[in-house]
């Protein structure tokens, strides 16, 4: 359908076009228009959709296009765009644009809703406070069902949802939470005190953004109240925005265990200068962190240039450092998984590594055999002096390698979390750096003690 679209947008068809959007879900809307580069074009075809459709499109749409309509469209018609947005759809928005059209937003806003996106501004960044909107549905103590359900019709379409609501006591105290569904199945005198649940499920403004979507797992919810510190409702936080969270937060931690800095733009829409940014220091940082390796192989430059044996060891240490990296990838990377799913944390590190030790033992032992074999046979060491002596070396530097390996892999990031670090950092190319110099150091040290 995109590429029909663009055709008539070529041919200047732009009633056969209107007529296709209508027919179009929002977010398959938001996407045709990131693909569309001229940006008077872009202009042309927002303004064909209505314009409550047009906020939601406006949300679903990526950055790039939500800055070139900003700074084409027109005060008024910006005005009504962002008074028709959700507040925390107004509130990334506004995150994310320059400073010039960010003036522009805020000039054409009306002094309430001003005051509210400023607000929401002043929450530190991937907090409950800085995602949450402020459009749901709250109710009195004192309230009747039928009363509730005029409040409902009243406010109802320009809140977030209706399927949760929210009873509040004296100054906005979050009281307790019911359902749409027990308002509507209940006789309209009845009391909303008497159908609310009040043991509710809250956060406050302050909970990290990854906390929040824990408790969404945790307790399946679909809305989550924010309160303040003196237990005041605020806010609520949708499952679609702790879905976009879940996202943001994946990313992240896969592109720190790639040694790479997060990027907040698809891979496509950054420039190489970004990219290159975002990579530089973390080469710089290991490849200057890898002169230890240079170091201990300079240091014992006379045990690995020994005829007899020291061709065989040179030859090993790739293997050795590469298991050892591996082995300490796979511990680091099950261990973070596990803390980010909130499955494992720093009262169990004891744990870990126990388990760890032992999986360490069964491996090691295992690889050590294949090493062993796969030395004196494939490598053909048994022919050499003191060919199976050298063998049965490398397999025990191997054995004592995957070892720590392990250890470190899985104490690392339980560690970095307890220092309150991102675990995502102690990942594969971090502990690859200092299991190197660590099996290096074995290679060499039993080499020379026992060869």
């Amino acid at each position: 359908m995109a590429e029909e679209l663009i055709d008539l947008l070529e041919n200047k068809d732009y009633s056969k076009v209107k007529a296709m959007l209508q027919d179009m879900l929002v977010p398959d809307i938001a996407e045709f228009l990131e693909e569309i580069e001229n940006p008077s074009v872009l202009l042309k075809v927002f303004k064909l959709l209505p314009k409550d459709i047009g906020a939601d499109v406006f949300s679903y749409a990526d950055s790039k296009v939500q800055e070139n309509l900003t700074a084409t469209l027109s005060d008024k018609d910006l005005a009504y765009l962002i008074e028709d947005m959700y507040i925390d759809d107004a509130v990334d928005f506004i995150e994310e644009m320059p400073a010039n059209l960010v003036e522009k937003v805020l000039k054409n806003s009306t002094p309430q809703t001003r005051k509210t996106i400023n607000k929401f501004l002043k929450y530190e960044d991937d907090t409950a406070g800085s995602i949450m909107t402020t459009e749901y549905v709250d109710l009195k103590e004192d309230y009747t069902v039928a009363k509730a359900l005029e409040r409902i019709r009243k406010i109802g379409k320009d809140v977030e949802t209706i399927n949760v609501l929210y009873v509040t006591g004296p100054r906005r105290v979050l009281k307790g939470v019911l359902t749409i569904k027990d308002i509507l199945l209940a006789s309209p005198e009845t009391l909303v005190t008497d159908l609310m649940e009040d043991n509710v499920v809250f956060e406050t403004t302050s909970t990290d953004q990854e906390q929040v979507a824990q408790t969404f797992k945790k307790y399946d919810i679909l809305v989550l109240p924010i309160v303040d510190k003196e237990n005041r409702l605020v806010g609520i936080v949708t499952v679609d925005d702790v879905m976009e969270i879940i996202e943001e937060e994946a990313t992240e931690d896969i592109s720190k265990m790639a040694a790479v800095a997060p990027n907040d733009k698809p891979y496509l829409k950054t420039s190489i200068f970004k990219l290159w940014l975002n990579r530089v220091p973390w080469l710089a940082l290991l490849m200057l962190s890898s002169t230890i390796t240079s170091l201990i192989i300079t240091h014992n430059e006379n045990l690995l240039s020994q005829s007899a044996y020291g061709i065989i060891l040179t030859a090993c240490i790739p293997m050795i450092m590469g298991t050892g990296g591996n082995a300490g990838g796979q511990a680091s990377a099950t261990i973070i998984r596990g803390i980010a799913l909130d499955e494992i944390s720093f009262k169990d590190i004891i744990k870990v590594i126990w388990k760890e030790i032992r999986l360490a033992v069964m491996l090691g032992l295992t690889l050590s055999v294949l090493c062993f074999f796969k030395i004196l046979y494939l490598d053909g060491v048994y022919k050499q002096p003191q060919g199976y002596l050298v063998a049965g070396v490398i397999c025990l530097v191997m054995f004592i390698t995957i070892t720590i390996s392990k250890i470190v892999g899985s104490a690392l990031p339980l560690l970095a979390k307890k220092c309150k670090l991102d675990p995502a950092v102690m990942a594969s190319p971090f502990i690859t750096t200092i299991i190197d110099a660590v099996s290096l150091l074995i290679l060499c040290g039993l080499s020379f003690a026992i060869l």
